[in-house]
């Protein structure tokens, strides 16, 4: 393929992220997909000795559900630094397995936690880290408490995307891998797609075609966006 212009990098996480991501790269263009719908859902009886918390955007339900009078434990196992963070910014003690869902469910293995606990997720989770824990000899409750709402590409994304310049996608989950085909399908877009995927199986479920494709080392942040660097360096 012969070289053209410098590509284009367009997000479509969930606003709050996608502008902390943006931030080292200089330039790119935000079109969320997904918006989430925070839930206020019946906690269930029990005395649960801690949450676990699978994401940045559950936390946040989390210290909504919390902040409404919801009597949630104090302890937090998260999967992440983000999401750590954001536990411990809606009052939460929280500990960070610094991974995806296998790590979690190692640390929290590892902790051996003295009670049930109480797993906080949103509605299009994967990976049933419930029944894994549960297969770990761990009582683990589930409870959804928001959802990601689908959204239309931005007009300026559109342009984009039907235009003749590389552009750079990166895609974090295979729901957005998905949600993002079905909106390039919708669009006929045209514009050579440049792929940086969170891990294979966000690479298998983007089932448009792709010029070049960057699987991030780690599925975090910053892996991501050293795949996204990588692409850039093909210009």
């Amino acid at each position: 393929m012969a070289r053209q212009s410098h590509p284009l990098i367009l997000l479509t996480r969930p606003a709050l992220q996608s502008q902390r991501f943006a931030a080292p790269l200089g330039d790119a263009l935000i079109s969320p997909l997904m918006q989430p719908e925070f839930l206020s859902p019946v906690l269930p009886a029990g005395d649960f000795a801690a949450v676990v918390l699978t994401s940045e955007t559950g936390a946040e339900a989390a210290g909504r559900i919390s902040a409404a009078g919801g009597m949630l434990p104090q302890r937090a196992f998260c999967v992440g630094n983000r999401t750590a963070e954001a536990a411990r910014a809606a009052g939460f003690v929280a500990s960070s397995a610094d991974g995806a869902a296998g790590d979690l469910l190692a640390h929290v293995v590892d902790a051996a936690p003295q009670g049930p606990l109480l797993l906080l997720r949103g509605q299009d989770s994967v990976g049933d880290l419930q029944n894994r824990l549960v297969s770990a000899g761990i009582e683990t409750v589930s409870l959804i408490i928001y959802r990601q709402m689908a959204r239309s590409l931005t007009d300026a994304a559109v342009a984009v995307l039907q235009g003749d310049c590389p552009v750079i996608l990166p895609v974090f989950s295979p729901r957005s891998a998905r949600l993002l085909v079905s909106e390039l399908r919708r669009i006929a877009a045209k514009a050579p797609i440049w792929l940086a995927a969170l891990s294979p199986a966000v690479a298998e479920a983007f089932d448009f075609p792709i010029i070049h494709t960057e699987i991030a080392a780690r599925p975090d942040s910053a892996a991501m966006l050293r795949a996204v660097q990588a692409l850039r360096g093909l210009a």
